[in-house]
């Protein structure tokens, strides 16, 4: 069995953060009714082309290991059918903005009345409260105002989003973590409780070191590029035939390092001697380095580091990671049989765990498969019932 055998999720997310917080959960094992709007669904269902058969690739990402039904929540039968589908189930996730499920009358406090064992997860974009708490929680908006793309890009350049929608990813795995915390507090309690996550918060929670240089110097850091700023060299080096990372973190790693790259004279410079040294002294250092690393290939680089026992690696493109040897070794690729798509590939969740592994990934859902499965088996409708509820649109 998965860990979270057992569990029933009541799925309302649609787009990244939320169907990428339900995908965590249910990876491990709960059964995740993902709750969609009639004839269109998850938004990312239409986030194409690519498409795989006649499905977006983006909505396959982030939404294996699910069960989709279809649900006009606006409609009074709708909402009959999502009461009795809270009746049964332990966790409901949403994102619309803050007040939208009280509007619908499904807000935490009405739910937790109905079901106070349950516990309720919203993510939003700036909080439930505050005086930002209307605005759309859209990644790009979020990694700005937080203060990662200020970081990001190069040091005399405009600043950059990161490359994946980190704001999004990490607010999902943020409140998969905070649901399976107030599950084991309801152990306790036999309470449910509101797990409120915003996504503004939690990218400004990625901010670490970048913060506390900050709130030390009383100076924001400045956009650096690839640069460490703290450690040198430690960053992005143009090969002869592609790009690598060095990670020469301390003193031994830089004496490795010179060792590796047959430079004797670079170890016994004064200039560079001690990690505060190489910091100091970075405009001279670092042109050295590149000129150097521009004189071999990448994997002579890669081997000479291994050799040497200093932290690198190739910077590889999707369809190296995709295709590459490390994956395939550590059995990280699903295959999932899907009705349109044909064979859906995906990375595995990254935990691996000895006693209740992370088996058996089934391929997102088309768009209502299982909704007279979950209507009838579930709870309870009769198959005249789920016709009348088809013929009127609430399904």
């Amino acid at each position: 069995m998965r860990p979270l055998e057992g569990l029933r999720v009541v799925d309302l997310t649609r787009v990244l953060s939320g169907p990428y917080c339900t995908m965590q959960l249910g990876d491990l094992g709960a059964e995740v009714i993902k709750v969609e709007q009639p004839g269109k669904g998850d938004d990312t269902r239409a986030f194409a082309p690519p498409y795989q058969g006649d499905e977006a690739a983006y909505f396959l990402s982030v939404n294996r290991n699910k069960k989709s039904i279809t649900l006009d929540m606006k409609q009074e039968a709708g909402k009959e059918v999502l009461g009795r589908l809270i009746d049964v189930s332990d966790v409901l996730v949403e994102n619309f903005r803050p007040g939208a499920m009280d509007r619908l009358g499904f807000g935490f406090a009405a739910v937790h009345a109905r079901r106070p064992s349950l516990v309720y997860c919203s993510i939003s974009g700036f909080g439930s409260t505050g005086p930002q708490k209307d605005r759309p929680g859209y990644d790009v908006i979020v990694q700005g105002e937080a203060g990662v793309m200020d970081l990001t890009g190069p040091q005399d350049g405009a600043p950059y989003k990161v490359g994946t929608a980190i704001g999004d990813l990490v607010s999902g795995l943020t409140a998969s973590q905070g649901i399976l915390a107030a599950l084991y507090a309801a152990k306790a309690t036999g309470k449910g409780q509101h797990v409120s996550v915003s996504m503004y918060e939690v990218v400004a929670a990625l901010l670490t070191f970048n913060a506390s240089i900050y709130f030390a110097t009383g100076r924001s850091p400045r956009r650096r590029g690839n640069e460490h700023p703290t450690i040198v060299p430690y960053e992005t080096f143009e090969a002869s035939d592609g790009w690598i990372n060095l990670g020469v973190a301390n003193d031994d790693l830089w004496q490795r390092f010179c060792r590796g790259a047959e430079r004797p004279d670079l170890a016994e410079d004064a200039r560079f001697a001690r990690a505060s040294d190489r910091v100091r002294n970075r405009d001279a250092l670092v042109p050295l380095v590149r000129a150097l690393i521009k004189e071999r290939s990448r994997d002579d680089w890669m081997a000479r580091m291994d050799k040497a026992g200093v932290p690198s690696g190739a910077i590889r493109s999707v369809g190296e990671v995709c295709d590459g040897d490390l994956l395939s070794a550590r059995d990280m690729i699903a295959a999932m049989p899907h009705p349109n798509a044909g064979t859906v590939k995906a990375v595995k969740n990254a935990m691996h765990l000895s006693d209740t592994p992370l088996e058996g990934y089934a391929a997102p859902p088309t768009l209502g498969q299982h909704t007279r499965e979950v209507l009838t088996d579930l709870l309870g409708y009769a198959a005249a019932d789920v016709e009348k509820l088809a013929r009127a649109k609430v399904i």
